[in-house]
């Protein structure tokens, strides 16, 4: 997973052009180049074709994905190709979460306004729950007891550097982790006459040198890379390495782990949304890299009201990953506690699809106006942190959340979004909706 690799699947999207000109493919390979001034200059090509009326847009729904992965955490695309995708698959809104890293912010921010496309951006890491009444218990974690994944919504852009300093420790802090793994997984290899170098085999196929994350996903890949040469073969292995292998060479994440109440200050501080990631008792995987397996539905009343007393302020959920029953019950809960409610679908894989029919459906329209509301947010605070969604000010002009989401949302979609023009956001203050619309 070098970049600017040739990946196989990349021109898989073509279609959405035709006729196709050898000029036009190379430029979309060129959205995964090594170096992202070469990328934006692809995509700033690819969008004066587009508004010349030599490509065909694609026809553009309600349809959203605010947890699209890239290079800078684990995934086949760089930020400007996961907003060339989310575009080309007829997204109307699209957001970038790494893990541990917000590396790929500012290119995702700055392709999001070549494309006129409305971006919102934040990060996703780890958090301990040790110390609190769960301790012991599984989460969305599904490697390690008393762990969970949590994401940070609505990155304000003047927060970025903030964000950064509180990641790079624990990004530094887990590559001593992955060493360890990769000394475990070494152990397993030594009978095949095989071994795997961190320095030389994982961290090449990573950006950890310009600010991203090396997962364990990484490691699988670096496995499967050691076997096939074929792209497509590497990711089918590294979804079975992953679900049958993984858990044996597992090492327990100690303190590169961020405490839950810190992340929830964190969020403060930022002036972003910090959200619990639902994962749900695992059936069967969508992703193929998961088993099945009992995690936070047997606890999941009492944890969603711990969550909301402590100031968590929403929580983020797939619904192409769970079952009717466990989202309305998660959706239940979260309306009991006011819990913001925000969804995507996790991309980190070429097999997945940019879009989620089941978000179109009736009981999750809901998370369309929420994915214009972030963007709302990122628009607001791009004025000041005190205009954003959950400030004190806001909240003390509407009190009630679904008023909140109302506002932002009409904020979110009106013309011009924060990566093309921050300082001439509106705030909720200026909107003339009125307190108890």
């Amino acid at each position: 997973m070098t970049y600017g690799h040739k990946h196989s699947l990349t021109p898989s999207l073509l279609h959405f052009f035709t006729p196709l000109t050898h000029m036009h493919e190379q430029l979309i390979k060129t959205l995964n180049a090594a170096d992202k001034t070469d990328r934006l200059a692809a995509l700033r090509e690819l969008a004066e074709r587009v508004r010349s009326g030599e490509v065909q847009k694609p026809n553009f729904g309600d349809n959203i994905n605010n947890h699209i992965h890239t290079i800078y955490s684990f995934s086949p695309y760089s930020p400007t190709m996961a907003v060339y995708r989310a575009w080309a698959s007829g997204l109307a809104t699209a957001g970038i979460m790494d893990h541990d890293s917000v590396a790929g912010v500012e290119e995702f921010l700055l392709a999001g306004g070549i494309m006129r496309f409305p971006v919102t951006v934040g990060f996703e890491c780890r958090c301990s729950l040790a110390g609190t009444p769960f301790e012991g218990k599984m989460f969305s974690n599904p490697d390690q007891a008393s762990v969970g994944y949590f994401a940070m919504h609505g990155l304000p852009r003047q927060s970025l550097a903030e964000a950064e300093a509180f990641l790079k420790p624990c990004r530094e802090k887990r590559n001593v982790r992955n060493r360890k793994m990769v000394e475990r997984l070494n152990a397993k290899l030594a009978m095949f006459g095989m071994s795997l170098d961190f320095d030389r085999d994982v961290l090449p196929i990573s950006q950890f040198c310009h600010g991203g994350s090396v997962t364990e996903r990484h490691l699988m890949y670096a496995l499967a890379s050691a076997i096939t040469s074929d792209e497509n073969q590497r990711y089918f292995l590294l979804g079975d390495f992953k679900s049958q292998l993984l858990e044996s060479v597992y090492v327990n994440a100690d303190d590169e782990l961020p405490h839950i109440l810190d992340f929830i200050a964190l969020g403060e501080k930022l002036g972003a949304i910090p959200a619990y990631a639902y994962l749900g008792d695992v059936g069967v995987s969508v992703t193929g890299d998961k088993k099945k397996q009992t995690l936070e539905d047997p606890h999941l009343d009492e944890y969603v009201a711990y969550l909301a007393d402590i100031g968590m302020k929403a929580i983020t959920y797939m619904p192409a990953r769970n079952t009717l029953a466990q989202l309305q019950r998660l959706m239940a809960l979260c309306e009991a506690h006011g819990l913001f409610q925000i969804s995507g679908e996790d991309i980190n894989s070429p097999f997945q699809k940019f879009v989620c029919e089941k978000i179109e459906a009736p009981e999750f329209r809901h998370l369309i106006d929420s994915a214009w509301a972030l963007i709302g947010h990122e628009k607001a605070t791009a004025a000041g942190l005190k205009n954003g969604m959950f400030s004190p000010e806001t909240i003390l002009k509407f009190p009630a959340l679904n008023d909140r989401i109302k506002v932002f949302a009409e904020l979110g979609r009106k013309p011009g979004n924060a990566s093309a023009s921050p300082a001439a956001a509106e705030t909720p203050s200026d909107s003339g909706i009125s307190k108890n619309s």
